[in-house]
């Protein structure tokens, strides 16, 4: 089990951590892709440390994509090799997890036609102009996307997230050791 979260400088800091720990807690390989690879600095100072970049990137290799938001979705959206990765994805099914301004990734990669999804509202015009159906819910499911808000839909698009990567056949095969 393989996760990918695609971000940049200015990511939602709770957007990118909340799901990097929950997916650890429950045995995910997490891999956190950049435009650069080295430290990355959140919205409210916090740091993560991106492991690669977008450019070399094999998306084959992960079982599901998560896109957190802040402002780092704006920079994600204008790498190529990142919108190749999020058409990919969305393209062959597989699981996708966008949150608040997450979606300005998947509106650049042109996926979000026909399909249901929120987002932070401030964004909602977009997704609308880019052919989807908004709705102004915590959790928004669609095939094999999840969207949601903002910082206070976590709990409810991680619960989501998990359903819909068990509901594609993705187990956890983590051992979780017992507490002394």
């Amino acid at each position: 089990m393989k996760a990918l979260i695609m971000a940049a400088d200015g990511f939602e800091d709770m957007e990118l951590h909340y799901p990097l720990y929950r997916l650890k807690e429950e045995g995910w390989d997490v891999t956190i892709a950049g435009p650069y690879k080295g430290i990355m600095t959140g919205k409210h100072g916090y740091t993560t440390l991106a492991d690669t970049t977008f450019s070399k990137l094999v998306p084959k290799e992960y079982d599901l994509l998560v896109i957190p938001g802040g402002k780092a979705p704006e920079a994600v959206r204008l790498d190529m090799d990142a919108l190749k990765t999020v058409k990919r994805f969305m393209g062959e099914d597989r699981p996708v997890a966008a949150i608040c301004h997450g979606l300005q990734v998947l509106v650049s990669a042109e996926t979000l036609e026909g399909r249901k999804a929120t987002c932070w509202k401030g964004i909602r015009d977009d997704i609308l102009a880019a052919g989807a159906m908004y709705t102004d819910s915590e959790v928004v499911v669609d095939g094999n996307l999840v969207t949601s808000r903002m910082p206070d839909d976590l709990p409810a698009f991680m619960r989501e997230v998990f359903r819909l990567a068990a509901k594609a056949g993705i187990k956890a095969t983590a051992k979780l050791k017992k507490a002394a």
